[in-house]
């Protein structure tokens, strides 16, 4: 077991060797059994650099050095292994390699506003008689740190509230009082887990589409599975580490969007979601999916790139018959390893008769043919 920094995990230090792999500006240090080899350290930094294995490049006394290579065969420096890590670009998880620790960005966030009055829209009476009348309720983009209690009052009018990109803070459980409420944008703003009363948001039974994207969540809890109307789920750029189960509630969603956080499992429950046309996981931390993502079987687009994924599940290709988007750019699977798969020969006739269609209506993007993994 390697561990980060000095051992922790009960083994004996006489049969552990240190090692210290300087990579953007910061020296890692890891602990790694006596028979250890390079492939083990780059297993090991995978977590801790967000690099993935094949990625890496590893050098010692300006050696680059081999995968098989044991670690008794180099010297070492007052007990200690000097090591450089140079990243390939495009071969990592999440949002990119790590780099060099800096301020957290939800404490600047949350000094700046400290520093300045509250800010909250004004709204005037013909504003709030139009919200009423058309239930269409635009404040985006300005800079609002507190929802207008004006908001509140328009009740069960509201179908559509549009709040992304302020500085908004607290999501109060004033907002379960719009129960007709159909969608709700909250992305680009300050939310952070605490600040979000999902007994308010849970009694909104008529929300079909829900964006929380770009804020400073760190989970998201089990009142999820009540929004059971939900037809697209956005949570992108936050700092989730998992979904709850209860997503397997959500019956009727269409999309679903969790790219860019620090996701390393799925939850099984997934495999009930059984509307899902297309699911972003990319630039996560995942290293498998659930076999029951064999059991959605509408799914069309799957996006991954950017993970430590090594393996699918087996039926995946199999059982989605409508699958035509596989993008596992950035991760361990090889077009040669799809290939094997049961179900390969549909899936390809599927992509290559979809591309052909973008080529011929010159959609954006079209050029990206081998989306289906890295060649090598």
């Amino acid at each position: 077991m390697a561990t980060n920094g000095a051992t922790g995990d009960g083994s004996d230090p006489a049969n552990t060797i240190k090692i210290s792999v300087k990579f953007n500006g910061r020296s890692i240090p890891v602990n790694l059994s006596v028979e250890s080899t390079v492939k083990d350290l780059k297993s090991a930094l995978q977590p801790l650099t967000d690099v993935l294995p094949r990625g890496q490049k590893l050098i010692a006394k300006g050696k680059i050095l081999d995968d098989e290579m044991k670690f008794s065969s180099l010297g070492t420096y007052n007990g200690v292994y000097k090591i450089q890590l140079l990243a390939s670009q495009g071969l990592h998880q999440g949002s990119g390699p790590i780099k060099k620790e800096s301020p957290v960005v939800s404490n600047l966030r949350r000094t700046s506003e400290n520093n300045r009055k509250e800010k909250q829209a004004t709204v005037v009476k013909s504003q709030f008689e139009r919200w009423k009348l058309t239930g269409v309720i635009a404040l985006s983009n300005g800079d609002i740190k507190v929802i207008p209690q004006e908001v509140w009052n328009c009740g069960s009018s509201v179908r559509f509230l549009d709040l992304s990109c302020n500085s908004i803070q607290d999501i109060p459980e004033a907002i379960g009082g719009l129960s007709s409420l159909q969608k709700l944008l909250l992305n680009s703003n300050c939310i952070e887990d605490e600040s979000v009363s999902w007994k308010g948001l849970s009694a909104l039974k008529s929300l079909s589409f829900l964006s929380l994207s770009q804020n400073l969540l760190t989970t998201l809890p089990s009142d999820l599975g009540a929004l059971t109307t939900l037809k697209e789920l956005h949570v992108a750029n936050n700092k989730l580490t998992c979904l709850p189960d209860e997503i397997g509630f959500l019956a009727h969603l269409e999309v679903l969007e969790a790219n860019d956080n620090r996701i390393s499992t799925i939850t099984s429950c997934i495999g009930s979601c059984s509307s899902l046309v297309e699911v972003d996981l990319s630039s996560n931390l995942l290293v498998e999916l659930p076999e029951t993502f064999s059991n959605l079987g509408n799914l069309k687009a799957l996006h991954l790139h950017n993970n430590g994924l090594k393996s699918l599940p087996m039926t995946l290709l199999k059982n989605c018959t409508q699958l035509s988007t596989l993008d596992l750019h950035g991760t361990e699977i090889t077009m040669d390893m799809l290939r094997e798969f049961e179900g390969w020969e549909s899936f390809d006739e599927r992509r290559v008769l979809k591309h052909s269609k973008q080529l011929a209506f010159r959609v954006r993007g079209a050029s990206y043919f081998d989306e289906g993994a890295d060649k090598s």
